[in-house]
């Protein structure tokens, strides 16, 4: 695995690890308030960001596309946003990072929508 499938498997690893940790954290304290950051970090941090990975390994072809390389930034910073703004709106100190966060995340869907209808076989 190399390029853009690599850089979505490796930094959705890093999401996967620091989300467990996270998890475990409320485990020993007892405290889930920031359940919601954790599901989050796993689901669209770890799964959303491996499949996209696994995706551009089987079609190399999309995978060599700058458009790739772009969605794997917006994907990224997507994460990166969504997850502490989700802290902040449970904290209630703001929603502005979550909704942020949620609309890179969407933008990378859309382009993973995109790059699959185009590059269907």
């Amino acid at each position: 695995m190399r390029g853009v499938s690599l850089w979505f498997v490796a930094t959705g690893s890093v999401f996967v690890t620091l989300g467990m940790v996270g998890g475990i954290a409320m485990a020993i304290s007892g405290d889930h308030t920031l359940a919601p950051a954790h599901a989050h970090l796993n689901l669209v941090g770890w799964v959303t960001m491996a499949l996209f990975g696994i995706y551009y390994h089987l079609v190399p072809v999309a995978g060599a596309t700058a458009l790739a390389k772009a969605h794997f930034a917006i994907a990224a910073a997507g994460v990166l946003a969504m997850v502490p703004g989700i802290i902040l709106a449970v904290l209630g100190r703001g929603e502005a990072l979550v909704a942020i966060g949620s609309i890179l995340t969407l933008l990378s869907m859309l382009i993973f929508v995109f790059t699959v209808l185009r590059y269907r076989g």
